[in-house]
């Protein structure tokens, strides 16, 4: 596929372009900059989700969801790939399309980690309702994958919820390998989060992976910003513990970033009642919502928020990052 360059917006935000209260941050200070990119590949407008981004082979890649044509019978969601030097400017360069069997209707909503020098990719399948399940591919270069044979790898069986996966988040923590998914109750109502866990040195196909969750969700809607839906668990590591940064409420409900913590990967606790990231304003790019976090720490361990967001109440997409700065493992927006 020949890369195609795509526009890229960056927006100053002033004080009150994103409200964030948790201890010892109350807002996203002014100064900061939020640069936004857009793959409007698909349909001719607008429409980039769910990014993942990795550091690989000196150079940074964001996965992200694409919706299918609105010429298909059945829209087929993808998985796009793009490219950058210095998190700000991107590029495509590639798609990792649906195969055949479960991935039939779509897939979406990837979640990349680089392990063993390889890129290992946990995605979701799209369109098959209570049935969706998390897949797993792997890459030498980033952009050609290969199917894992097993595929899917993971779908949960506690009485708690539907039996659907999706969202697929994977860290490794303490020997194993950590994959944290959004599911749904019975009635298809309410969305939560629960984890899976296979060993670290494992090849991560459907046999090892253990369901951590089978009792209860590790985290469910609970505070009023929340709604109905716990949902795209992203995690990074500070000072011996993990922390997740995670979506509360529905897309456009509005949906926002809150934070937890944990130091198993299987009992959380919120850092904060509030959001750490809420929709913008009347008038900014994400006034409709602040979702699907993606956290990345870079090589000079420099800690970057990336989001989507939408001021057309889901009609377009697009990808935002902000960066942020740290109390020990309470995240703190970077101000002057």
């Amino acid at each position: 596929m020949s890369s195609c360059r795509f526009r890229f917006f960056a927006f100053a935000t002033a004080l009150a372009a994103s409200a964030a209260i948790m201890p010892a941050a109350t807002a996203v200070p002014t100064g900061q900059e939020v640069v936004v990119y857009a793959d409007s590949s698909r349909n001719g407008q607008p429409f980039t989700k769910d990014p993942s981004v990795i550091a690989f082979r000196g150079s940074y890649l964001m996965y992200y969801s694409l919706p299918g044509l609105e010429s298909e019978t059945v829209k087929r969601w993808s998985v796009g790939i793009a490219r950058s030097r210095d998190l700000r400017t991107w590029e495509k360069i590639g798609e990792l399309p649906p195969g055949e069997g479960v991935e039939s209707k779509g897939i979406a909503a990837p979640g990349a980690i680089v392990i063993g020098g390889r890129v290992h990719l946990f995605y979701q399948t799209y369109g098959n309702g209570k049935t969706d399940a998390i897949c797993h591919a792997v890459s030498t270069d980033g952009v050609t994958f290969t199917r894992d044979a097993s595929n899917p790898i993971f779908h949960p069986t506690g009485k708690w919820n539907v039996g659907r996966a999706i969202d697929a988040e994977v860290v490794l923590w303490k020997g194993r390998a950590l994959l944290y998914y959004a599911t749904r109750d019975p009635q298809m109502k309410r969305q939560m989060l629960g984890v899976a866990a296979a060993p670290a040195d494992s090849d991560y196909s459907r046999s090892h992976w253990q369901d951590l969750s089978l009792d209860g969700p590790l985290l469910q809607p609970e505070l009023p910003w929340e709604l109905t839906c716990i949902e795209a668990a992203s995690i990074c590591v500070r000072d011996g513990r993990l922390v997740m940064f995670y979506a509360g409420g529905y897309n456009n409900a509005p949906q926002q970033i809150g934070v937890a913590t944990s130091v198993d990967g299987v009992k959380w606790t919120r850092l904060s009642r509030e959001p750490f990231l809420r929709n913008g304003p009347p008038g900014s790019w994400n006034s409709s919502e602040s979702g699907h976090p993606g956290v990345f720490v870079d090589e000079k361990g420099n800690t970057h928020l990336f989001f989507q967001g939408n001021n057309t109440g889901g009609k377009t997409w697009s990808i935002g990052r902000l960066d942020i700065q740290w109390d020990g493992y309470t995240p703190k927006w970077i101000g002057p």
